[in-house]
Formats: C-alpha cells, structure tokens, sequence
C-alpha cells in the first residue's frame, strides 16, 4: 500500500493551509517505515477494530487500514476530520469502506461516540493530552483489549515505571489499574514534521483486570492523587487530608499493612487498593 511520505505529508498540508499546532499537539509522521513498524508492534489482527486518536493527514491510518477489519480514527481538527475519508478514497481505495471518522474530541468521547467497539487502541498521541487521552479511553472502554500509542519518551518512562523508581507517579499507577505497561522502543525525532525538540517512545498496553478490592477505582485513584500530591511527605503526611488527620492516614496504613513512614513512590496499584479499602469513616 501507498503511504504518506515528506513530499505527500507537506503537499497535503500545503493544498489543506494545515500549519501544524502545539496547542493541538501536532506533528505529522513522514516515515513510512516508522507507521509499519508501529502496525507490527502493536500486534494487531484483520479481526481487530482500532480506535486511533489524532490520525493528522493519514500516515498511521493508512498503514492500519490494509491489516485489520475496521480503524475508527477521532479528530479534533475538523479540517483534517474532513479530509482523511478523502486521502484513504484516493491512496487507498480498497480499503476505504473500512474507516470511520469521528470529528470529536478524543476526550470528550464516549462509547456512545464510536461505530464500533474497538479492540485496539494504536496511535501517535497528541503530546499534550497523551497521559489524559490514554486514561480516558481505557476506563470507558473495557473492550480495548490492547494498545499501543507514540508520546513523548518522558512520557512513555512515566507510564511504565515501577515503584521505586524516581520517574513512578499518579500515570504508572493509574495506568496499571488497567494494563500491563511496557516501553516498546525508541522513535527519532525525524520521523515528524515537524521535528519536534523531544524524543518520542512506544508504550504497550496489555488489559488486565483490575486489583482485586471492594473499594471503587474512584475510591483508590483519590489515594493515590493524595499520596503523590507533595512527593516528599511520607505517606502518614500525605494522606492526612484524605483521612481527615494524620493520625487517621496512620491507622489506615496500619490496618493496610503499609508503614506509614512509606512514600508513595514505594507502593504498587494493590497497595493503594488495599489503602483505599480503610478510609476512615467521617
């Protein structure tokens, strides 16, 4: 299949008057091979139905559309909303009847939004909204079964960082509610026009099911805010707010089997659950 490559992307962008934007987070892959081996890392199937976020002019798109039964492509842009069905019909003819393109903003989206249920969730994420958009998508969508998203390296450390290290925070944690996170490769910076001033990173998503607890992910993502909230603050300090006192937050942790002289950046998604499990009554 025909892809978008340097002269393609910008020619577009020029008969489009397209002026890529930070505040949308835009810039346009212009590697062939760069979307190919995103298709192939993400493992996806023809049975998969993809939710892609911010397909831009169409690269990633139109490398998706040739390996699986449907790409369900969400963009903010209304200009490059309007185009895409444009450049699939005229690069891509065959497979045209398997886009859909839902004009919207990725998240503000809600299962009611889409043509289908997606399995899959494979994009080049808009920097700015990355972490948000990657959340969003996986709590109201428990059919997405696997992802695999392009963010800013920083970003895709963050994702997938373990405790105890000094990069893991409200992201690692929150993320691992769902999924299995994993850093999936490097991507250059001259694989996008234009060449944004970071590195970017692949980041895989594996679902799981979530810790198991009575408590509700509300319930555990606020313990989680209180706890990384002022990083330095043990987490009898830190959750002092959450429990009401601090000699609360203490009894709570206790109770938990977590030391109240513990940070957060120590704990695991099931420690957090079982802290959630023993919020002091009010």
């Amino acid at each position: 299949m025909s892809l978008l490559g340097p002269v393609e992307v910008r020619s577009l962008a020029e008969r489009l008057n397209i002026r890529p934007t930070k505040k949308l987070g835009q810039n346009f892959v212009i590697d062939g091979g760069t979307v190919r081996k995103i298709v192939r890392v993400a493992g996806v199937t023809p049975e998969d139905v993809v939710i892609e976020i911010g397909p831009g002019l169409g690269s990633l798109t139109l490398a998706l559309l040739g390996e699986v039964a449907q790409v369900v492509a969400v963009e903010i842009d209304p200009v490059l909303a309007e185009q895409l069905p444009l450049t699939v019909a005229e690069m891509a003819p065959e497979h045209a009847g398997r886009l859909s393109v839902v004009p919207a903003d990725a998240l503000r989206i809600g299962p009611e939004d889409l043509p289908a249920e997606p399995t899959a969730l494979v994009a080049n994420l808009p920097y700015n909204v990355s972490v948000p958009v990657v959340l969003h998508l996986l709590q109201i969508l428990p059919s997405l079964r696997r992802g695999l998203v392009m963010v800013q390296a920083e970003v895709a450390d963050r994702l997938a960082a373990a405790p105890g290290s000094k990069i893991y925070g409200v992201p690692s944690v929150k993320a691992a509610w769902y999924a299995d996170v994993r850093r999936a490769g490097p991507v250059g910076r001259n694989v996008f026009w234009p060449a944004p001033n970071v590195d970017s990173g692949l980041v895989s998503l594996v679902r799981r099911d979530p810790p198991p607890t009575s408590a509700t992910r509300e319930e555990v993502f606020a313990v989680v805010d209180a706890a990384f909230a002022q990083r330095r603050k043990t987490l009898r300090a830190a959750l002092a707010s959450w429990a009401g006192t601090a000699a609360a937050a203490e009894e709570a942790l206790t109770k938990a089997g977590i030391n109240p002289a513990e940070r957060g950046e120590q704990l695991d998604v099931h420690d957090f659950a079982r802290i959630a499990e023993h919020r002091p009554t009010r």
